[in-house]
């Protein structure tokens, strides 16, 4: 479709590109598109959202076909990446040149290492959130632990199948007092093992996250900080149980034994958990620790009242800086995009400011 002046009602648009017109307005809303009066669209905005239909098609059917509801979850996908900051140069170019180029995939033995892993340490680690007196419960501290590992596996996939590097994890015990973020301890260069020339601390978040945040004391303990991207859910320690037969085996079976189901409803039981499939990591980008940062490097939106920070670049503090935001915006309150405040001072990036590109990686292989 080539642009031109002409405008569109979304009655209209609707019919042309068969886009819903709920759906239409999400799209215009989130994504900034430009609206001529109340329901009216320019030429360029009706084809934006022809683009975002299309890049949101091919991430249901490259990452997310074995999703219950693939469509929903490429829309977060999306959604997410142009809150961060990663989409520039438009949703097509986003999705081709970077999520699906720097994507992995982390099959049912990786899963199972990291897993198992994340057992064997998760017993030392103290139960609590980050700055927070908030207790986690056993099951969730090894949830999540095991997410940080798929992270760590997902990067190690990456040099491997980007640059052909073979490297081992080190994963350490200790409180989260305690806690370095997680470096690649070996790597294989022209066929020997060694520790490698610089320190690498990965990070792992889920889909719908948008900041890389690093605790001031933890950040010059790597030269570089990764963050990846893992398409797990909170059900992905379940739907590895079911893989391995522990709740058919186990759980149902005893249920069955001591009457508290049939034999019917322990099949049912069964067949409604989540199955387990192979697990998407979108490897971000990183940022460098030795690199200086401007205080307050920071942009957003600004509101009647309030500014939402969408992006960050460097140190943040978490006691005086939202104040300093809310002065210079002059507006009543001043918060992060998605998590409104972070609980602890340190580095904080959006992900549309880490470095991504080709020769940024080269730059980094080329110092292991």
């Amino acid at each position: 479709m080539k642009s031109s002046n002409k405008i569109y009602t979304y009655d209209e648009v609707y019919k042309l590109i068969n886009c819903d017109i709920e759906r239409i307005k999400d799209y215009v809303n989130h994504f900034r598109l430009q609206k001529i009066g109340r329901n009216k669209l320019s030429d360029a905005s009706v084809q934006e959202i022809a683009s975002i239909q299309s890049a949101i098609k091919k991430i249901s059917q490259d990452i997310c076909s074995n999703e219950a509801f693939p469509i929903k979850q490429s829309e977060i996908i999306l959604k997410k990446s142009f809150s961060g900051g990663e989409i520039d140069s438009g949703v097509s170019e986003f999705v081709n040149n970077r999520l699906l180029a720097n994507c992995v995939w982390i099959n049912e033995q990786e899963y199972a290492r990291m897993c198992v892993n994340a057992l064997r340490t998760v017993m030392t680690t103290v139960a609590s959130d980050f700055g927070s007196s908030r207790q986690r419960d056993f099951g969730q501290l090894w949830a999540d632990k095991t997410r940080g590992y798929l992270g760590e596996i997902a990067f190690v996939k990456f040099l491997k199948e980007k640059w052909g590097i073979d490297s081992n994890l080190g994963h350490d015990e200790g409180t989260i007092d305690e806690y370095k973020l997680l470096d690649i301890h070996q790597v294989q260069i022209n066929g020997h093992w060694r520790s490698p020339n610089i320190k690498i601390g990965i990070k792992a978040t889920k889909w719908n996250g948008i900041w890389l945040d690093i605790p001031g004391a933890q950040f010059n303990h790597s030269d570089i900080h990764v963050l990846v991207k893992v398409g797990t859910g909170r059900d992905h320690l379940f739907s590895f149980f079911k893989e391995i037969s522990v709740f058919k085996d186990k759980i149902l079976r005893k249920g069955v034994e001591v009457g508290s189901l049939n034999q019917d409803e322990a099949n049912y039981l069964y067949e409604s958990l989540p199955s387990y499939t192979n697990i998407p990591a979108y490897i971000c980008g990183f940022v460098k620790s030795n690199e200086i940062y401007t205080p307050l490097s920071y942009g957003g939106k600004k509101g009647r009242t309030n500014y939402t920070i969408t992006a960050w670049k460097g140190f943040y503090d978490q006691i005086r800086d939202l104040d300093k935001v809310k002065k210079q915006e002059s507006v009543n309150k001043a918060e992060f995009e998605g998590i409104r405040n972070f609980s602890h001072s340190g580095y904080v990036f959006n992900t549309g400011n880490l470095l991504w590109k080709k020769n940024d990686w080269d730059s980094i292989i080329e110092k292991l």
